[in-house]
């Protein structure tokens, strides 16, 4: 029998899912006035600062996909919104990419000052995994995949820190295929493929399921990065919540820098093309995956 859940509109759903992530956010980082509070006040300042949660969105819809039922607790989806949160607060320092606004306000540097921005971003990526060992009602078995997941996305190869380092050696070379392919496949590809992947292997998925939801994640990746390039011409500081035009200002390798706006635009739609066919073996029990691929291609911010 067919999920309930196909019967929600994305945006009920979205509301839903977003609230019990902020909740189990809550619920994992410790207070404000937890000794010593400063740091603490530092990670919450930047955890909450706003953002879709489109990470644990993805990891929760594909882990219901499997599943068919609401899955019975988000708490292992928070870890990717860890990781990517110390990313963002890493990302923004003066030593990478030195930016002033996030999210719609100044960035964590500016507010805490670097060191402690520094050891914030420190303090979400270990609780990630501290959070993930110390799931309730998983195997162990599963404990340990999701933590490997995790770890090999955020990491040097083919992972999140890889393409931040591809990207910084990048700036001002010429832009070439194979240079933007190596950046965004692992600075920005490599999470949102693991937010599905995790989502799978959360949800029991066997090994055909897990193909599937994988080519599903790397198509989604692809697309979420393309359009973001896309966004950063287009969109104004306002929209975007960050500096928009960094990237033509500090001579990064992007898609539109290859290829030019429209072939892009052209290229992002058929990722998304290609996301909804990765879920043809799911029928509709995916349908929310697939909504939040049309959605990510979409998006206007």
């Amino acid at each position: 029998m067919a999920s309930p859940k196909v019967n929600m509109t994305l945006q009920d759903y979205m509301a839903c899912r977003q609230k019990a992530v902020d909740a189990a956010l809550d619920r994992v980082v410790p207070p404000e006035s937890t000794n010593p509070s400063t740091i603490h006040r530092a990670m919450r300042y930047s955890l909450f600062a706003g953002g879709k949660r489109i990470r644990p969105l993805l990891a929760i819809a594909a882990a219901e996909t499997i599943l068919d039922k609401d899955v019975p607790d988000e708490t292992f989806a928070v870890s990717l919104e860890l990781i990517h949160t110390y990313s963002l607060i890493h990302d923004d320092l003066p030593a990478l990419d030195n930016d002033d606004l996030r999210r719609g306000r100044p960035t964590c540097h500016k507010v805490f000052g670097e060191a402690m921005a520094i050891l914030a971003g420190d303090s979400l990526l270990t609780l990630a995994f501290e959070v993930l060992a110390k799931l309730q009602n998983v195997s162990p078995t599963q404990i340990v995949r999701l933590i490997g997941e995790l770890a090999t996305a955020s990491g040097t190869v083919g992972g999140m820190i890889g393409g931040q380092v591809n990207d910084i050696e990048g700036e001002g070379k010429p832009p070439t295929t194979e240079l933007l392919e190596s950046i965004h496949r692992a600075k920005t590809g490599a999470l949102l493929r693991a937010s599905v992947r995790m989502g799978a292997m959360y949800g029991g998925a066997n090994e055909q399921q897990l193909a599937a939801l994988t080519a599903f994640g790397e198509h989604v990746g692809l697309a979420f990065q393309i359009v973001d390039d896309i966004l950063d011409v287009e969109q104004p500081s306002e929209k975007l919540g960050k500096t928009a035009g960094k990237d033509a200002a500090q001579h990064k390798i992007t898609f539109p820098a290859v290829y030019g706006l429209a072939r892009s635009k052209e290229m992002a739609e058929q990722e998304r093309v290609a996301a909804h066919a990765a879920l043809a073996g799911f029928g509709e029990n995916a349908s929310l995956l697939r909504q939040l691929a049309d959605l990510i291609v979409q998006r206007s911010s």
